[in-house]
């Protein structure tokens, strides 16, 4: 699969054949208003509609396509250059030339290029002069601005172009990152910072308005004695195939997560204790009735805890240890089962 810079060229070459060609045609118009001699077209000609295919013939030989073409910038810098003195330094176009190559140098991305390409810059200008003379005729007319509008605008929207389509970038690439953050890569669930997040919005959300919320603290039975005696392969199966039954009993509303090891969480926003309590029951249910493919006889199951949202949780620490209590209260009573499910403390009243 070709590399971003391997493909820097393809990208570049039409844009190359793109502003070599504009700006050759606004020199083409300064040209001729003044009649230039025949060795004054061909250094127009050459540099603007000839260069560019050369360009592109040097990279695709390269052993290097990117050092080359990287080259072949500083050279599209000094082309440009040697334009103004072509031009007899007429002011708008010489101006816009050099700030286009400029800007173009800097929109690579490349480090330090549009700095190396200022003394490319100089020695283009320096042999235009060698070639054209040193003339000063810097007024321009209505038909050599006219000229220079489609390069104006054509170059503004293709940098604009460009930008967007980084920006675009950037956003998938930050989005992903967030799913990265925010998912655990082993279970597909959500991932303890944003669990934890989620969870301390239903508990402001309780201490506000009363709003029922229940925390599931879940703990698959044995998993220390079923890592040790068939490995971790196999232990990450087991972890996966309890989230998978946890992803199969949720809303889409709720927060499911992995809190650590083998231990799931899961908070269940505007939901009643007896609710959550089904939900426990059908996760420990089902969570039995799981079978290994690799080891059918390995026999899974889970403990639960169940701990509603209560005003005397002053914060999300208290809510976890309640839950937590639960749970432990679930494996010392002989495991595979569900406990901790009461009802929260009436609000005080104000």
């Amino acid at each position: 699969m070709p590399t971003p810079r391997r493909q820097m060229p393809r990208r570049i070459y039409p844009l190359r054949i793109l502003g070599m060609g504009l700006g050759g045609m606004v020199v083409g118009v300064v040209l001729w208003e003044r009649h230039a001699s025949v060795s004054a077209w061909l250094a127009m000609v050459l540099p603007a509609f000839v260069w560019p295919h050369v360009a592109y013939l040097i990279t695709r030989h390269s052993a290097d396509p990117y050092r080359a073409e990287t080259r072949n910038l500083l050279i599209d810098s000094a082309l440009a250059a040697s334009f103004v003195p072509l031009m007899h330094f007429n002011l708008l176009p010489s101006v816009l030339l050099l700030t286009l190559t400029m800007v173009d140098k800097i929109t690579t991305g490349i480090r330090g290029l549009w700095a190396r390409a200022l003394p490319a810059m100089l020695v283009g200008g320096l042999a235009g002069a060698a070639l054209a003379g040193l003339h000063w005729a810097p007024e321009t007319s209505m038909r050599v601005m006219v000229a220079c509008l489609p390069v104006m605008a054509l170059h503004t929207l293709s940098v604009s172009m460009v930008s967007y389509q980084l920006i675009r970038q950037s956003a998938r690439h930050n989005q992903m990152l967030d799913e990265l953050r925010r998912v655990d890569a082993l279970t597909g669930l959500f991932g303890r910072g944003h669990w934890q997040e989620q969870a301390e919005a239903a508990l402001r959300r309780h201490h506000a308005s009363n709003e029922p919320a229940c925390m599931l603290m879940l703990d698959i039975d044995h998993f220390k004695e079923i890592n040790d005696a068939h490995g971790h392969t196999v232990g990450d199966e087991v972890i996966r195939a309890l989230a998978h039954v946890v992803r199969g009993n949720v809303r889409a509303g709720d927060c499911a997560g992995r809190y650590g090891g083998d231990e799931f969480a899961i908070v269940l926003p505007g939901m009643l204790a007896k609710d959550a309590l089904a939900i426990a029951h059908r996760i420990r249910e089902q969570t039995e009735g799981v079978r290994l493919r690799s080891l059918p006889g390995v026999r899974i199951t889970s403990s639960i805890g169940v701990a509603p949202a209560d005003h005397r949780h002053s914060n999300l620490r208290a809510w976890i240890d309640a839950a937590d209590a639960a749970l432990y209260a679930a494996k010392n009573g002989g495991r595979n089962r569900v406990a901790g499910c009461m009802e929260p403390a009436l609000a005080p009243a104000v």
